[in-house]
């Protein structure tokens, strides 16, 4: 079969201080689909590899001085390519993506995170994880009844434990989904907001809501809840409960304490499921408070039917200078 595009095999440049690779890709319509809108996809390219790329007629160019970025920025671009086969049109996001596996030497999973669709969202767009670490989430939820997905900010912890809990629901694996974080201020005073605990714990919720919302859309998630089908609560209403055929999602699982974290985890029943979600870097508790969530790594993690995954900056999934962030403060 005849394809779209072809590698050509890389050569040295012409004055001998660097490398080239050329991609001749044939359809016009994939070019344009990896170089994007005013070359911004080339733009993340070069801002991420120390190359060049330009484009002349039908031939993709990459050139500079170190063969290794080169051929990285290769594979993600005949990835890309490869992704067009599928009908598959690469947007910024799935370039990011591309890039960080490239770096990490994940590229050989790069097109399994296509293969499997998650779930859908309420307008019917199609779910599927978006990294190496969130495929790995994924398929520790499918084979574990409890998974610890311990991270940093934006890395869809928490958005891929809603939609997995929704698919459940959807395919009767479980009767209800129970959501909950411990009731700890990130630096502000709950005591002076208005309302009940659970009033003032539901700001601190949103996360949780955007993604029920995103998914099963606004009506039918207040729907579900009024009919106590999803149950969104403080950690604390927890206690004394055996969660039977229910998905429960822990987030925020780093501002619980030892004491909360094992009431927690001892209120799972049969046919249940449990996601404990949690960011070393954003604890929240009095100094001097050990953290439930690295507590229980420490006793739980040799456990063969936990399953704890571990994301770090090159999970993330929010704009790239997030990930920057992140790791100048770990640094």
């Amino acid at each position: 079969m005849t394809r779209d595009f072809n590698v050509e095999g890389a050569n040295f440049l012409a004055n001998g201080t660097g490398f080239s690779q050329e991609i001749v890709v044939t359809n016009t319509e994939w070019l344009m689909a990896i170089l994007g809108n005013h070359d911004k996809h080339v733009k993340l390219l070069e801002d991420s590899f120390d190359v060049t790329v330009s484009s002349r007629g039908e031939t993709i160019s990459i050139t500079g001085t170190n063969q290794e970025e080169i051929e990285q920025t290769t594979l993600v671009i005949k990835a890309l390519l490869e992704l067009l086969e599928r009908h598959i049109t690469p947007r910024s996001m799935d370039i990011v993506t591309a890039i960080k596996m490239a770096k990490d030497d994940k590229m050989p999973f790069f097109l399994n995170l296509y293969d499997e669709i998650v779930g859908r969202t309420a307008d019917g767009k199609a779910i599927r994880a978006k990294n190496y670490g969130q495929l790995q989430y994924i398929k520790a939820v499918e084979k574990y009844d409890m998974v610890f997905g311990v991270g940093p900010a934006g890395t869809g912890k928490t958005y891929l434990a809603v939609v997995l809990a929704v698919q459940a629901l959807k395919e009767g694996k479980v009767k209800k989904i129970i959501l909950t974080r411990p009731a700890v201020e990130a630096g502000e005073n709950l005591g002076f907001l208005p309302g009940d605990l659970k009033e003032k714990v539901d700001p601190y919720l949103r996360p949780v809501y955007d993604a029920l919302y995103n998914v099963y859309g606004t009506e039918h998630t207040n729907r579900l809840m009024e009919r106590g089908v999803i149950e969104i609560a403080p950690l604390a209403y927890m206690r004394g409960r055996t969660l039977e055929d229910a998905f429960v999602i822990l987030d925020e699982a780093q501002n619980t304490t030892i004491a909360q974290m094992k009431m927690f985890l001892t209120r799972m029943g049969f046919g249940s499921k449990m996601i404990i979600n949690g960011d070393h870097t954003q604890i929240d508790l009095p100094k001097g408070v050990r953290s439930g969530l690295i507590d229980a790594e420490a006793k739980l993690k040799n456990l063969e039917r936990i399953k704890f995954v571990t994301f770090d900056e090159f999970d993330v999934v929010r704009h790239p200078v997030v990930a920057d962030i992140i790791k100048a403060y770990n640094e």
